[in-house]
């Protein structure tokens, strides 16, 4: 609950504080809605368009062959790029309309069998355990303070009361939804868009032959970065050998001026066997990147220091670096950290952990069927 308004409300001005909830609470209620009061006029089907494959030969001048890869030469990762995008938006395309489909059919059929209207069953399974008391209001201000930008308890008092009404509906709501498909044998045929990733010599920690891979792109010196450390640290404990997990490189350099450098000498201790110390030495102490701060972390950990100043001041891994920006980039990157599960992008940056457990563990049931 407190994750989710976390999430929603970083970044809103105050200007849009009632209205944001406000949406909230329509947004809860259209969901919702009684398919009963809903156009069933049919539709004409539009016709399908299935995905041109593109010849091999794309043009000719006289007998000179114009090919695919003249193409990729010039624009490949832009290509790459847009291919991705264009594929994600049409998978979460269809998945939302899959969902809301899914949804108002078994509601319909449930409502159905016990003798009421679709809006009557939701209100009968959302409408209870709304009463949200002064110490529930109370806590929430407390362990939102820093996102409350200064207001006090009586500024925010009703909207947080609002909030926390929805936020009980909706997910009384989720739990219909779950039992309902639970007890009715829902199953989703279609596979999620998935990246395409390749992470041949990038730092990797865990077996290699793991059947789940999380792929972190990421910037040492980004403070949501930083503030996903932790939940990083606790994904290695409590999935040690089950998961394999693969650190990509993506210094947001007009931001960041330290980063760049940083994400070298973390290859350069990568070279040593010494990636994840440095890596988690580098975000315990974010302030200090310069260079003579990283030759300094590589000698307390007792690296060959002569071998790493090399290895830093030669440059040796910036193509490294370079790779992994133009990876991250055709992958649909805009910000660190950006987390893949298997190829599955999962939004919103530097997530709570159960949002990557989740992602995690519905991957690891996968692989079990």
């Amino acid at each position: 609950m407190i994750m989710n308004f976390d999430r929603a409300w970083n970044g809103w001005s105050s200007s849009l504080l009632p209205s944001f909830l406000t949406l909230l609470i329509c947004l809860g209620v259209a969901a919702c809605g009684d398919p009963d009061t809903r156009s069933t006029a049919p539709r004409t089907a539009a016709p399908t368009v299935a995905d041109l494959p593109l010849p091999d030969v794309l043009a000719t001048i006289g007998e000179e062959q114009i090919t695919l890869d003249d193409v990729r030469a010039r624009v490949g990762e832009q290509f790459d790029q847009m291919t991705n995008q264009y594929l994600q938006a049409r998978y979460n395309l269809l998945d939302e309309t899959l969902q809301q489909i899914m949804r108002d059919r078994l509601l319909a059929a449930e409502a159905d069998e016990r003798g009421m209207r679709v809006n009557e069953l939701i209100e009968e399974e959302t409408g209870v355990n709304l009463e949200v008391t002064e110490a529930d209001i109370a806590a929430f201000y407390e362990e939102n303070q820093s996102r409350l930008q200064g207001r006090s308890l009586d500024q925010v008092r009703d909207q947080i009361a609002e909030h926390l009404r929805t936020t009980r509906r909706n997910e009384a709501m989720a739990g219909l939804e779950d039992r309902l498909s639970d007890e009715r044998g829902v199953v989703y045929h279609m596979q999620p868009f998935r990246v395409e990733l390749e992470n041949g010599g990038a730092p990797a920690l865990g077996p290699s032959d793991a059947v789940v891979t999380l792929v972190e792109f990421s910037d040492f010196e980004c403070p949501y970065c930083s503030r996903f450390f932790p939940t990083f640290q606790r994904i290695k404990e409590e999935y040690g050998d089950r998961i394999q997990i693969v650190y990509r490189q993506y210094p947001l350099t007009s931001i960041h001026p330290s980063a760049f450098k940083a994400a070298e000498a973390s290859l350069c201790a990568e070279e040593q066997g010494e990636f994840w110390a440095f890596h988690d030495l580098l975000f315990q102490e974010q302030s200090r990147l310069a260079v003579r701060d990283l030759k300094e972390k590589a000698g307390r950990l007792g690296l060959d220091q002569t071998e790493f100043d090399t290895c830093l001041d030669t440059g040796r891994y910036v193509e490294q670096v370079q790779d992994d920006l133009a990876a991250g980039r055709t992958a649909g990157v805009n910000g660190t950290p950006a987390l893949f599960v298997n190829g599955i992008p999962i939004e919103g940056g530097a997530v709570a952990f159960e949002v990557v457990a989740e992602a995690l563990d519905r991957e690891l049931r996968r692989a079990e069927t």
